[in-house]
């Protein structure tokens, strides 16, 4: 198999923009995991799904057809045609992701798909379970970890580029309540998978990042 560069890590910890300078600097593809479950997040809420009722979150997304196209140096997916863009990064999609990423068959669907990425080439993949889940036998599996204020002034920086308004201490509630889903859900909670190695971001630039990982690879 090719090589899977795994980089976990809650919101807002660095996990794609790290990822997006390990690809560019190893020239591996970046693969953004959450951006799937965010996908699926989005068109349930098109589709007039309740993300609160897990049956029929499942029930819908066993349909969702999800194309995989290599642009550059990263794994684009398309929905009919074309990439989502912006419209899975809204706060409307931040407040049902988790509940959607928690049903136990969206994570499934999701795992597979993200198991035959490899089939691409050498690839980098951030996520929540990306190291003790979908690929938990990879040599290079890393975890960051950030200060919640730090990681609240980075997401309401990048919002704020979006056009989406909101106080820091919003995002940091929002990324705290997000973080208690997803480590205490049942099916691939977030977690340090064992035998990572676990980079704290908060005072670290993001190339420092890429050197702490770069060193540790073979």
């Amino acid at each position: 198999m090719n090589k899977v560069i795994c980089i976990d890590g809650p919101s807002g910890s660095g996990k794609s923009t790290t990822a997006h300078a390990v690809s560019e600097r190893l020239g591996v593809l970046f693969v953004d995991s959450g951006a799937l479950y965010r996908i699926m997040t989005w068109q349930c809420l098109l589709a007039g799904v309740d993300t609160s009722d897990p049956a029929a979150v499942a029930a819908f997304c066993r349909g969702v057809k999800v194309a995989f196209v290599v642009k550059g140096n990263r794994v684009a997916y398309e929905v009919g045609g074309e990439e989502p863009g912006d419209r899975i990064r809204t706060p409307e999609i931040n407040a049902h992701v988790s509940p959607v990423s928690a049903v136990p068959e969206v994570r499934a669907i999701v795992t597979g798909w993200l198991r035959k990425m490899p089939e691409l080439g050498d690839i980098v993949v951030e996520g929540r379970d990306i190291g003790s889940i979908v690929y938990p036998d990879s040599k290079y599996r890393f975890y960051l970890d950030c200060d919640p204020d730090e990681r609240a002034r980075r997401r309401q920086k990048e919002d704020a580029g979006k056009g989406f308004v909101q106080t820091e201490a919003q995002v940091k509630a929002s990324l705290l309540a997000r973080d208690k889903i997803d480590s205490s859900r049942k099916t691939a909670p977030l977690k340090i998978p064992e035998g990572a190695i676990v980079i704290d971001t908060t005072r670290l630039s993001v190339d420092g990042v890429v050197d702490a990982i770069a060193s540790h690879l073979g």
